[in-house]
């Protein structure tokens, strides 16, 4: 870990406006190329000379409810009225849902006298307007709108996602990150088809999530103070907990919960000594030490703890997974941490959800049908083998590739070491499939590329850590493996990088991309 109704948020998340670092205003430009997308596309029949152009008669056909939210989107880019209505017509941008694109799949085909995007669900839908996104031309501050023609290149794409889990982790716990800067940060993420956001919500050093059974547990845990360095302090109340649900949900990301135990639990110790072998409150902690923590697994009052923490957290969350943590627990008997997961797995089970935990969890037979974390170094984990042939499946988080709380190079400002510095040529240069052997595809759900918060502190801290190396992980969890290619990957990225500029993201400008 450390060491059938067609409705699209499009208003707040998907603002096509984006920069560009030319010199000056541009009546026309070209198109740019339907394989210059991030992530790359799985195909792409590029017809040249049948680009579509938004004009002053264009209009939007569709839902009214995603009708109107593309208008107004693309109105105020583009000066145009795009009146919305429901009957197919020509210099039209269509959205449909038809069967055949699979859950996240889409097609978009441009031709001269329109635009179609085509999906099976919702998730198809908005995933196929990130890549229209991207396609129309980056806008320029200083130009008059009605002056630009927003030209799309001709051609068709068929595109669908390589694995169902595109995640990204946000730890809370270690320090506290508002709502605000989460829907922040939800938006940043989805427009690479990131389709998870695992919340890291409690810690040695924090609890971050209010549970109405054991109130001291934020009241203590999330008081000023907390946090590593004592930086940090809040929680999120359960309203506060629904509405990023529901914010990422717009946004086709769903939430993943962790309350990290037997190990982790520090702050749930301050708050409540009863959970403790002998009953005394160990001291706050803001160090950054792991492991020297552990519930009581031979007390009856750690599982009604936890069986409180589980059911309410469950009713709060509408996604399938629910993250039991499991890693690190060096103060817990070996026999202790079996008979502790052999009673707590089965109780997410009961309340409707997945379990899902750090690959630690595989040594118990009771993970059999969890989802297991693998955040390891080393390629030889017999454990993990043996969960996986029982049944297990595997997010793949490997620290030396994905963990994004790890230094650039030695002169990266934040960021920690322990698993080596990871540059984006790393993030990118390894395949899910092959690292661990024997490991069977079919049994990997997908990637996940965690960011710990020991030093971080503000928004510019969790965007220069998670961009641009999050968008190779992106890539890993979208693209087929046909399409891996680094050249291509650093040739799209610098061109991505006006964008993040007009946005307001302070990303790392690696020397390995050229910008433009």
């Amino acid at each position: 870990m450390r060491l059938s109704r067609l409705a699209v948020v499009l208003v707040v998340a998907l603002p096509l406006v984006t920069a560009s670092t030319s010199a000056g205003p541009s009546p026309e430009l070209a198109p740019i190329s339907l394989t210059g997308v991030l992530p790359a596309v799985a195909e792409a029949a590029p017809v040249p000379g049948d680009d579509f152009r938004i004009t002053a008669q264009t209009a939007i056909v569709g839902d009214g409810d995603v009708a109107g939210q593309l208008a107004a989107v693309l109105r105020p880019a583009t000066g145009f009225a795009l009146p919305i209505g429901m009957r197919p017509a020509e210099n039209a941008i269509t959205l449909r849902l038809e069967p055949g694109h699979g859950a996240e799949g889409y097609r978009l085909a441009i031709r001269r006298n329109g635009v179609e995007l085509v999906a099976t669900e919702r998730a198809g839908l908005f995933n196929g307007v990130q890549t229209l996104r991207q396609l129309l031309p980056p806008a320029i501050e200083a130009d008059v709108p009605q002056r630009r023609r927003w030209i799309v290149p001709g051609g068709t794409i068929t595109d669908r996602p390589r694995y169902a889990y595109r995640g990204t982790m946000l730890d809370l716990a270690r320090h506290f990150h508002t709502p605000d800067e989460i829907r922040t940060h939800i938006d940043r993420i989805s427009r690479f088809k990131i389709n998870h956001l695992h919340l890291h919500l409690s810690d040695d050093q924090g609890w971050r999530i209010r549970i109405d059974a054991w109130p001291r547990l934020t009241e203590i845990g999330g008081a000023p103070g907390t946090g590593v360095g004592g930086h940090g302090g809040g929680f999120l109340t359960k309203q506060d907990y629904r509405d990023l649900v529901r914010y990422a949900a717009d946004r086709n990301v769903t939430i993943v919960p962790e309350i990290d135990m037997p190990g982790h639990v520090n702050a749930a110790q301050t708050a409540y000594p009863e959970l403790t072998c002998d009953g005394v409150a160990p001291r706050p902690r803001t160090d950054m030490r792991v492991g020297y923590s552990t519930l009581c697994v031979r007390e009856e009052v750690t599982y009604r703890f936890v069986e409180d923490v589980i059911r309410e957290l469950a009713e709060m969350t509408p996604g399938p997974y629910l993250h039991i943590g499991g890693d690190e627990t060096f103060a817990t008997s070996h026999g202790g941490y079996l008979a502790f997961q052999r009673r707590v797995l089965p109780l997410v089970h009961k309340y409707g959800k997945i379990p899902y935990g750090w690959h630690e969890i595989g040594q118990s037979p009771a993970a059999t049908g969890a989802v297991l974390q693998f955040w390891g170094r080393e390629r030889n984990h017999p454990s993990v083998a043996t969960a996986v042939a029982a049944g297990a499946k595997l997010i793949m988080s490997p620290a030396n590739r994905t963990y994004l709380d790890m230094e650039y190079d030695l002169l990266t400002p934040g960021g920690l070491d322990w698993a080596g510095a990871i540059e984006v040529s790393t993030a990118y240069d390894w395949d899910p499939a092959t690292l661990l052997p024997g490991i069977p595809e079919s049994s990997i759900l997908g990637v996940e590329a965690p960011l710990w918060s020991e030093t971080l502190r503000t928004q510019d801290d969790i965007e220069f850590l998670a961009f641009p190396r999050l968008v190779a992980i992106a890539e890993l969890g979208w693209s087929p493996r046909a399409t891996h290619d680094w050249n291509s990957f650093r040739a799209r990225l610098g061109a991505y990088g006006p964008r993040w500029v007009r946005d307001g993201v302070r990303f790392h400008r690696s020397p390995e991309i050229r910008w433009f």
